[in-house]
């Protein structure tokens, strides 16, 4: 069981993907060669998931439902960027968490993130039939 003031933590160092660059998908889009702010909500996440993993059953996943982020600061490629989720309460039956995200120059990222607990297969499932596969 996640006791309030639990941590997980997760870290890399960015590359040409992790640019808001790399997400245009047309000719048209035009982003900077900045660490993207779905990609730091995406690290931020793993460091929830990481905490979370020891409580999960063999059949089970957490899977994130909820984000609250604000961006702080730019970050350039290829710099060292990590995340903390710091597990608060339950909200229900979510686990809550408080995130941020860091680079070599000091935080970047702030704010909560919301996590769920599911059965994998019912999840894949459901993903299935919603689409009509």
């Amino acid at each position: 069981m996640l006791q309030p003031g639990d941590t997980g933590e997760a870290s890399f160092i960015t590359t040409d993907h992790d640019m808001a660059k790399s997400l245009a998908v047309s000719l048209d889009d035009d982003f900077p060669e900045v660490f993207a702010t779905s990609r730091m909500i995406a690290l931020m996440e793993l460091a929830g998931a990481r905490l979370m993993k020891p409580i999960l059953e063999r059949n089970q996943l957490s899977v994130g439902v909820g984000v609250c982020i604000k961006h702080l600061a730019a970050t350039p490629n290829h710099t060292r960027v990590s995340a903390v989720a710091t597990f608060i309460e339950m909200e229900g039956k979510l686990y809550k968490f408080k995130v941020e995200a860091f680079d070599t120059a000091g935080k970047i990222g702030e704010g909560e993130h919301t996590r769920a607990i599911i059965d994998r297969e019912r999840l894949l499932s459901g993903a299935r039939k919603r689409i009509g596969g």
